[in-house]
């Protein structure tokens, strides 16, 4: 896959939208180096694939960061999305960890989502607990508590690529066909995750829903842009205190600040310690 792109989809004659979402090179920088176990691999994969859907529907544009904590041996994935479909993740996990479903790896757990809008004073945040085994199934009972519409998620993710497909049934859809929902959903279900990775998306469609009205709109790309923030850096080192930035100094021969969600390290010298604690602060006039 060289591709990284979410395609949205109406259904017209069912009134059913979706989209697709596939990742290449943007899913592997974002892993790049981290060696994730593959079963943290595959959770992570889902749940970006799955943030992409919900952040592109949200009718104002804004940034929205998803968590997932459990009490098992994967405690945390997170994943943040903007407006610009750029998107950020990672995870934390100990010990051994085997094959199992979200919910057996999570173990007991919530999803934590929180919302910025420019609008909003602060970020607006939902807890739900976890319900259902797999991402899929937990976004998809996520998606029915908050917009009370049938959803559904087909997902994947391989160290190589990521890819989803998403199905949401409208108010007005048993109107115009009472089965047409469920034959969807059955179409939908015979996808393969080799299909769902590597099929361009017009052939994709085709493929799954020959007899249907497709109407597909203009591609979006997804990005994975994480530019450095010294600032930030040097903002965190000062809160710190010199005497303790200095201590680590001493003992390790650099201070080094990772900045996990950008997967992006950033190495100080001592030369760059002192300079931080030095620098004159500006006076406001």
């Amino acid at each position: 896959m060289s591709q990284d792109l979410l395609q949205r989809f109406l259904l017209e004659d069912l009134d059913i939208r979706g989209a697709v979402v596939q990742l290449g090179p943007v899913w592997r920088k974002i892993i790049a180096e981290r060696d994730y176990p593959v079963p943290v691999t595959h959770l992570l994969g889902e749940m970006c694939v799955t943030s992409l859907f919900i952040t592109e529907a949200l009718k104002q544009q804004g940034r929205v960061t998803f968590q997932l904590r459990g009490a098992g041996p994967v405690s945390l994935l997170v994943v943040d999305c903007d407006a610009r479909l750029n998107l950020r993740a990672l995870a934390q996990s100990a010990g051994d960890i085997e094959s199992g479903s979200a919910r057996a790896l999570l173990g007991e757990g919530r999803l934590v989502l929180s919302l910025d809008l420019p609008s909003m004073r602060q970020p607006w945040q939902s807890v739900v607990p976890l319900e259902g085994e797999g991402i899929g199934e937990i976004f998809e009972h996520y998606l029915s508590l908050s917009e009370q519409l049938p959803s559904r998620l087909f997902l994947t993710a391989t160290s190589e690529g990521a890819a989803g497909l998403f199905l949401q049934k409208l108010p007005a859809a048993d109107e115009r066909d009472p089965d047409g929902w469920n034959r969807i959903e059955h179409l939908a279900s015979t996808i393969t995750d080799d299909e769902l990775i590597n099929l361009p998306v017009s052939s994709l469609l085709t493929r799954l829903f020959p007899e249907e009205a497709v109407r597909v709109f203009e591609p979006r790309s997804v990005i994975h842009d994480t530019p450095e923030d010294w600032s930030k850096v040097r903002s965190l080192l000062r809160s710190l205190g010199r005497e303790e930035v200095e201590s680590v100094l001493q003992e390790q021969g650099a201070v080094i600040v990772r900045d996990d969600l950008a997967n992006r390290e950033y190495r100080l010298d001592k030369e760059a310690v002192t300079a931080i604690f030095d620098e004159t602060p500006r006076t406001l006039h």
